[in-house]
C-alpha cells in the first residue's frame, strides 16, 4: 500500500489499526497522549512488531532511523509519520 500523501487522520486510522491487529487494543483507548510502554503495555520486543507493521503498512524503510527511537507517545509516532512521509516522498 504505497501511496504519496497522508492526512494527519489519514495516518493516525493506519497507526491505530496496526495497533488493534497487532496488539488487540480498544480503538477507544488510543489517543495521542497514551504513552507506548505505560499505557498502551507494549515493552521491547512489542515495539519492533510495531515497526515493521508501521514499516509494510506504509511501504517504506525505517533501518538506521535513530529518531524512532525518541518516540515515547502514540502522538509522537503520529508526528513521526506525518514528518517522515512528508519529507520522503
Amino acid at each position: 500500500m504505497v501511496k504519496k500523501e497522508y492526512t494527519n487522520s489519514e495516518i493516525e486510522a493506519l497507526v491505530n489499526e496496526i495497533f488493534v491487529e497487532t496488539f488487540e487494543l480498544e480503538p477507544e483507548d488510543l489517543t495521542a497522549d497514551k504513552k507506548i510502554f505505560e499505557d498502551l503495555g507494549l515493552d521491547s520486543l512489542d515495539m519492533v512488531d510495531l515497526i515493521v507493521g508501521l514499516q509494510k503498512r506504509f511501504g517504506i524503510s525505517l533501518r538506521d532511523n535513530e529518531e524512532v527511537r525518541q518516540i515515547r507517545t502514540l502522538g509522537d509516532i503520529y508526528t513521526f509519520f506525518a514528518e517522515f512521509l512528508k519529507n520522503n516522498q
